[in-house]
């Protein structure tokens, strides 16, 4: 009999999959179009997207740890804005799929019983 186990990801596959699941919340699309244009602060993001701070805060969060934004505190104030590293790694990760991915069909499956 086989068990069910997972398999652990090496680092970087954990952060790829963190950064596809931060990309799945259309707040947190919307606060990644807001840092295209610059980098902005907790204040002014609530502001532009009419959300609370705490909701806002968890959002950025997981932006966060998927390595999608960074922040940097000056005073009291926290900023965010986008690190490119990162989505040039999703890009890359996806291209992949489509230089090297050959769709072929399945081989026949025996009837072994």
């Amino acid at each position: 009999m086989v068990k069910n186990s997972t398999i652990a990801l090496p680092v970087a596959d954990k952060l790829i999959a963190a950064g596809f699941h931060a990309l799945s919340e259309p707040l947190r699309l919307q606060i990644l179009e807001l840092l295209r244009e610059q980098e902005l602060c907790v204040c002014d993001l609530c502001d532009r997207l009419s959300v609370p701070q705490p909701k806002l805060s968890f959002h950025l969060k997981t932006l966060k740890e998927a390595g999608l934004v960074r922040s940097r505190q000056e005073g009291r104030w926290i900023y965010y804005s986008l690190n490119l590293a990162q989505f040039i790694a999703l890009e890359q990760y996806l291209a992949e799929y489509r230089r090297f991915s050959q769709i072929l069909p399945a081989r026949p499956c025996s009837d072994a019983d």
